[in-house]
């Protein structure tokens, strides 16, 4: 009954005043906007396309909810401030979603801003992948002692697979392909100073621990074109330009 409620909400809040009335209950009129709109968001399909049992099915939910909350004690818990206040919230979010579509509509990421958007991601893409190992450990010391045993011969996965506390200790420390900005800066920053099949002679700290790091291979990527990312472009430039105006809205309000 509560998905039904909110449903019925978003109904309410966009009906069409000229609409045809369909029933009447309890003094309420129901209007045929209402029922449309419900259909639409019940049955995820046109009003116009839906078969007559889901019509039939949606006006008889929708009349079961008027019974209810036409009744006296609904009267009297609506009245009560906590319910007003949940009600009020339930509005204001559905009206605050309303407007933010209707901003983006009005607003859509014009051509130059798509394309800035894309030259500022190639800006932050390194062209460069690349290929390691790691073993984790809690201690610079242990980290240094593991140093000792690479350089005397001793096989990087297999101490991985024996000392590592990270998640890619049991296969050897693999860690895949990666872009540098997939990883944090200092850590990024080892792989990208050592040469291919070389590890670390010093010790490397993140937040996690000390790490001993393989760099096994490196390659150059080629970045992606504009329309294989254009949708997802488009929808963070949407979503800033909302970001924006709401804090525009903000300031004008503090001022």
């Amino acid at each position: 009954m509560n998905r039904f409620i909110v449903l019925l909400a978003a109904a309410l809040l966009t009906g069409n005043a000229g609409a045809e009335t369909i029933q009447t209950v309890n003094g309420v009129d129901i209007d045929s906007s209402v029922v449309d709109l419900y259909i639409q968001t019940r049955f995820g399909k046109p009003a116009e396309s839906a078969t007559e049992q889901e019509r039939d099915i949606a006006q008889t939910e929708i009349i079961d909810i008027y019974l209810i909350t036409t009744q006296p004690r609904a009267i009297e818990l609506a009245n009560e401030p906590q319910t007003k206040a949940k009600l009020e919230i339930q509005r204001r979010g559905l009206l605050a979603q309303l407007v933010a579509s209707d901003y983006m509509s009005a607003n859509e990421p014009t051509e130059d801003e798509i394309e800035s958007a894309y030259k500022a991601q190639l800006a932050h893409t390194s062209e460069s992948q690349f290929k390691a190992r790691h073993i984790l450990v809690e201690t610079q010391a242990a980290a240094q002692q593991i140093i000792a045993e690479l350089d005397a011969g001793a096989d990087f996965a297999e101490l991985a697979k024996e000392k590592s506390t990270g998640p890619s200790g049991p296969t050897g420390g693999d860690l895949g392909w990666f872009s540098p900005e997939q990883m944090v800066r200092p850590f990024s920053d080892a792989v990208a100073a050592l040469e291919n099949g070389a590890h670390t002679s010093e010790p490397v700290q993140t937040q996690f621990g000390w790490h001993v790091i393989l760099r096994e291979d490196s390659r150059t990527s080629e970045p992606p074109t504009l329309e294989s990312i254009r949708d997802m472009l488009k929808q963070r430039v949407a979503q800033e330009k909302l970001q924006n105006y709401i804090e525009q809205l903000r300031q004008d309000n503090a001022s």
